[in-house]
């Protein structure tokens, strides 16, 4: 169980450095990028901690799944992006895979 708690723990890092991309401007402002490469850095290590025991395959899908679901909805929320039907419905399918791969393992 600690393993999944690391894993959780990494892809939240996932989303601090996906979303922190954009407050760095393209890395021209040194707090926000700084900020992102320390949570890119721990995401990364998490990560590596959690595949100790892990399966690979399994474990690269649920953390970028939970990057890529939480840097959307953040999106949606930070950033005005547009809260379609469609993009609502593929992110919950993103999280359906995760809890679906959870569950098989």
């Amino acid at each position: 169980m600690a393993s999944w708690i690391t894993l959780v723990i990494a892809g939240l890092f996932e989303i601090a450095w996906a979303v922190g991309l954009k407050y760095t401007h393209g890395f021209t402002r040194v707090w926000p990028t700084v900020g992102t490469a320390a949570a890119l850095v721990a995401s990364m290590a998490l990560l590596g901690i959690a595949v100790r025991t892990l399966p690979i395959g399994t474990a690269y899908a649920v953390w970028t799944g939970i990057g890529a679901a939480g840097t959307a909805l953040l999106g949606l929320w930070l950033f005005d992006e547009p809260a379609t039907i469609g993009r609502l419905l593929c992110i919950g399918l993103i999280v359906a895979g995760v809890l679906g791969l959870k569950a098989a393992s």
